[in-house]
C-alpha cells in the first residue's frame, strides 16, 4: 500500500466518523470495513512537520551505512479558556539511515522545514553510573523537504 500523505481525503473520514460502528473488535477481519482495514494498517505511523532544532549529526558506522541523528520543533497555536493565544513547541528525536541519511546531510541545516514519515522506536542502555535510560525516537523512512533551497 502507498504511503498516506497529508490533506489526502481518504485518510480524514477515520478520524470523524463516529467509533460505535467499530465496537466489535472480534468479527473476522474480512467483514471489517474497508476503513477498519486501512486504520490497522496505520499501526505505529509518525507523521510531522517541523524545523531542525540543529544541524544534523552525521556517521558513518562499520558496515559503511550512514546514520543521521537530529531534532524537529513541532508547534501547535491554539487560544486558551482566558482568550490567551498560546504556542506549545514539542521536540522530536529522530534517527534515519541509508540513502534517507545521505539526504539529511547533504540538504540539511538548522532551521530546515520538512514533514517526515517514519515510526516510533524505543530502546534503552546503561549510563556511566550504572543507571537504565529510556529512550524513544522516530526512525524516518521519508522526507519531504519545505521552504526554500539552503543556500551554499
Amino acid at each position: 500500500m502507498p504511503p498516506l500523505h497529508l490533506g489526502q481525503s481518504s485518510v480524514w473520514p477515520l478520524l470523524t466518523e463516529s467509533t460505535d460502528r467499530y465496537t466489535n473488535h472480534f468479527k473476522p477481519f474480512q467483514q471489517r470495513s474497508t476503513k477498519l482495514k486501512v486504520m490497522f494498517a496505520l499501526k505505529n505511523k509518525v507523521q510531522l512537520i517541523g524545523n531542525l532544532g540543529n544541524a544534523p549529526d552525521v556517521r558513518t558506522i562499520d558496515s559503511g551505512r550512514k546514520l543521521a541523528r537530529f531534532s524537529v520543533a513541532t508547534n501547535e497555536n491554539y487560544t486558551n479558556s482566558q482568550g490567551q493565544k498560546i504556542k506549545e513547541t514539542q521536540w522530536h528525536n529522530l534517527v534515519a539511515w541509508g540513502k534517507v541519511a545521505e539526504i539529511v546531510e547533504k540538504y540539511l541545516i538548522k532551521g530546515s522545514e520538512v514533514v517526515i514519515e517514519g515510526k516510533l522506536i524505543s530502546h534503552s542502555y546503561t549510563d556511566k553510573e550504572g543507571n537504565k535510560k529510556y529512550v524513544t525516537e522516530v526512525e524516518v523512512n521519508e522526507l519531504l523537504m519545505l521552504g526554500s533551497k539552503p543556500k551554499a
